[in-house]
């Protein structure tokens, strides 16, 4: 088990009173004493049933204890102990004996569905299309639980975990060896260190970042949502957390062998993905500065359609930070292995493309080059009328992006009435920015949306992460949980009221929700992505320790199976990880069913404003279980 300085942690769930008992004040006597009837008569009546016709009585308390104890039987069992804390030891066996869904090979330790190397192979390599989502048919869906790899352990708590992760977790040492010259990580015994470093970067993520912050401000909380093209293992992610800058960073599968699990290992946000064919899957106008540092992507070419998309995705007056080839070529270009001539025609094209967007160049200085988008793009459709090229795109939704082509054609930002206003609205400053009214709010363009709903919600969210720290205190425990997703974010009421914790939330926004918001939720100065939740997430196996399901269930009913989604929930929760869900009562006692076979500990409570509410709230924590070791019999292992 993974070293932690916090202290042995015993949370107790609030139990439903209970219907018998042998406790009462003189006041329920009469209800009690009708109560206590009903369970003798159901008892001595279970008992007639199976043949047992006669019973001693021997005194009347031995009457009631018996009573009782057939009325709890016949309850549900909310009166467990449900212990958040993590116990395990590497040599606790597997899967209990009652049915459970049955553990996956062990080859499956990092099985992502819809990045399946096999799979992907079906697929056109044109544009790296074969490496995009592709997802698994009905009738290919494992129903088996994902192990852990043999050995795993908990991850260092943050801020630890920047710097360290456990091999036994992440067996993969092939990067140890190809990035051993520019500080990404380093294998060290039982585990991994990370420098820091990156390839444009040798000094040191910190240094990097200081060079980018004395070229424009990263400190007056103007930026505080970016993304990482082709991030390696995070660095840059991870230690702008530090300047209060949440980043999601991103990169294909196994580009690098297990890159984004390192990221993820470390407590950084961070999805598998590519810019290829399809939108990246977050709204327009969702971060204030797009960065890539020899990221590999072919920025000059196909019409610069991969530029165009940043585009879509920065805030008016956001930022895109290049660094590598072929910045600085004059000086690099032998090294790179590449023609100075090859070198300046991609740097030109480049330079063309980012005009064509009506970026500003701000500076280039030594291996770093930033670009600006305008606020607006009143003085880009003056030029528009003697340049096509890209034209703005027709009448379209420049939120949609979930299974989106991509076009070379420009984005148009909202009309405004001057050339001083900013496209769509100016977001505030953060911190103030996390409670202040978004702009799609105030502006009307969240359908049903106002701002007294936005107050309102906030209020809610308040209220309701006091109770779940109620139901699990671990939920308060700063360091227990550090990387948690909420599957239905809405206005991410949920991520807002934790953020003073040392934790990230990724806010999910169902591509079929009724209404679209993760544009509020990137104004907000929180992250997140659309998801479909019939289909795998784009993570590995235990990426979260904590899962936030909000009325999940009752969005997905009749559209795919319950027990796919609860698979999955499996697949990327960690071992001794927890989940809240909070559903219709009928629904949480089919989840509860179920997640009974994924052989989880789990406890229904009421609602925070009583049970006569039928919404209910299902506790539930996932037992620590591993693969078995390498050397185990094969013939014991399932399939």
């Amino acid at each position: 088990m993974a070293n932690s300085s916090l202290p042995p942690y015993h949370p107790t769930s609030k139990p439903s009173k209970p219907i018998c008992g042998t406790s009462f004040s003189w006041k329920s006597t009469n209800l009690f004493s009708l109560v206590v009837f009903l369970c003798i008569i159901s008892y001595f009546l279970g008992i007639w049933q199976h043949g047992g016709s006669t019973v001693p009585i021997k005194d009347t308390a031995a009457t009631v204890a018996a009573a009782n104890a057939a009325c709890n039987i016949a309850t549900t069992n909310n009166s467990t102990k449900l212990d958040f804390n993590a116990h395990h030891s590497l040599d606790e066996a597997g899967p209990t004996s009652r049915e459970t869904y049955p553990p996956c090979n062990a080859m499956y330790s990092e099985y992502t569905p819809c990045e399946d190397a096999n799979r992907s192979l079906r697929f056109s390599r044109d544009r790296l299309i074969y490496r995009e989502r592709h997802c698994p048919e009905k009738s290919e869906l494992l129903k088996c639980r994902v192990p852990a790899p043999y050995g795993y352990k908990n991850p260092f708590a943050w801020p630890a975990s920047r710097d360290l992760a456990w091999y036994a977790n992440v067996p993969h040492k092939e990067l140890t060896v190809e990035k051993a010259v520019q500080n990404w990580i380093r294998y060290d015994g039982d585990k991994f260190k990370f420098p820091g470093g990156g390839t444009m970067f040798p000094n040191g993520a910190d240094a990097y970042i200081d060079d980018i912050g004395r070229l424009i401000n990263l400190q007056d909380g103007s930026i505080r949502t970016a993304i990482d093209t082709g991030c390696g293992v995070a660095s840059w992610g991870a230690y702008l957390l530090s300047r209060n800058i949440m980043t999601i960073s991103f990169a294909p599968r196994d580009t690098h062998e297990a890159q984004v699990q390192f990221a993820l290992e470390r407590g950084v946000p961070a999805l598998i993905g590519i810019i290829s064919s399809k939108r990246l899957p977050y709204p327009s106008r969702s971060f204030d500065m797009a960065h890539c540092s020899r990221c590999l992507i072919p920025w000059a070419q196909y019409g610069g359609i991969y530029l165009i998309e940043v585009d879509r995705v920065l805030r008016p007056g956001g930022y895109w930070i290049l660094s590598g080839p072929p910045i600085r070529w004059k000086k690099y270009w032998n090294g790179w292995n590449r023609t100075r001539e090859d070198l300046n025609a991609e740097q030109t094209t480049i330079e063309n493309v980012a005009k064509s967007l009506c970026w500003k160049k701000l500076v280039e200085r030594d291996d770093i080059a930033i670009w600006q988008k305008p606020t607006n793009h009143l003085n880009c459709k003056v030029n528009r009328k003697l340049t096509q090229n890209p034209p703005f795109c027709p009448a379209q939704d420049p939120d949609k992006a979930w299974y989106t082509e991509m076009e070379t054609c420009l984005t148009p930002l909202p009309e405004v009435s001057n050339n001083q206003e900013t496209a769509g609205g100016e977001v505030a400053k953060w911190p103030e920015r996390l409670h202040a009214i978004p702009p799609r709010i105030s502006r009307g363009t969240v359908e049903g949306v106002t701002a007294e709903v936005f107050q309102q919600d906030v209020e809610l969210w308040k209220k309701r992460v006091s109770y779940y720290k109620n139901v699990n205190n671990q939920l308060g425990q700063p360091g227990r949980y550090r990387n948690v997703l909420d599957m239905n974010a809405y206005l991410g009421g949920f991520a807002a009221a934790l953020i003073d914790y040392p934790l990230w939330v990724m806010n999910a926004v169902p591509v079929e929700a009724k209404i679209n918001t993760l544009g509020v939720i990137y104004e907000r100065g929180l992250i997140g992505t659309y998801q479909n939740w019939c289909e795998a997430m784009s993570t590995y196996p235990r990426t979260y320790d904590f899962i936030h399901a909000d009325s999940v269930f009752s969005l997905y009913k009749d559209r795919c199976e319950m027990e796919d989604i609860l698979l999955e929930m499996d697949r990327i929760l960690r071992p001794e990880g927890s989940v809240i869900f909070r559903d219709d009562v009928d629904i949480v006692i089919k989840i509860r069913n179920i997640i009974d076979r994924l052989d989880w500990e789990s406890q229904i409570i009421d609602h925070e404003d009583g049970p006569h509410q039928r919404e209910k709230l299902l506790v539930a924590v996932k037992k620590y279980w591993t693969a078995p070791a390498p050397d185990q019999d094969e013939s014991s292992k399932i399939h």
